[in-house]
């Protein structure tokens, strides 16, 4: 899951928000100085994301790419799970994608001083090429690939990775429809702990 599903995940807590927004810049467990609801975003953010690397459905997705980009067949998974969420937005949230993405990007505005210095630096990307939103479409996701295949440190060839979305797109969107609802669930139960 990528930047919109946990998100989405996070429900309507403002914290929840912050927490799994920013949990990918915070590393280990010092927790010091954030809120005790940013914190629950933080720790749920990592269940969200061990939940889904070990979810078989996940995997069989994953399987299809490591062929072709081994390592970073995980990272192509979580952007085309949150393209299908994009996607099919509408199914899932009653606000309308566009609404929620500048809703959750004025958040994060009003609430920088709480962010950990490399959410800082990458809100502003995040704002200008609008990349909630953008995920629901194929020139989106192409963005996304190409910034990120120009940061990893060695050839990812990610920014190919549309060309196996397009080619098995029906497949990989039926297996997303199959995962979603467990990892609603498995959220939920999350938070009732």
């Amino acid at each position: 899951m990528n930047f919109l599903a946990h998100l989405y995940l996070s429900g309507n807590s403002e914290e929840l928000l912050i927490g799994n927004f920013i949990a990918d810049a915070v590393k280990g467990s010092n927790f010091e100085g954030f809120h005790p609801q940013v914190v629950k975003g933080i720790k749920l953010h990592r269940s969200i994301d061990a939940f889904t690397d070990s979810h078989p459905v996940f995997l069989q997705s994953k399987r299809r790419l490591v062929p072709h980009f081994d390592k970073y067949s995980g990272v192509l998974m979580d952007i085309f799970y949150d393209h299908f969420l994009a996607a099919n937005w509408n199914s899932y949230h009653p606000t309308s994608l566009d609404i929620y993405a500048q809703d959750v990007y004025a958040l994060m505005k009003r609430n920088t001083h709480h962010l950990p210095e490399h959410s800082k630096f990458m809100l502003p990307y995040m704002i200008k090429g609008n990349w909630l939103y953008n995920y629901a479409h194929f020139e989106g996701i192409q963005r996304t690939l190409n910034g990120l295949s120009r940061r990893t440190k060695f050839v990812s060839g990610m920014e190919k990775g549309v060309i196996y979305l397009q080619q098995d797109y029906a497949l990989y969107e039926k297996e997303f429809a199959e995962f979603f609802p467990e990892i609603v669930e498995f959220v939920k139960k999350e938070m009732t702990v």
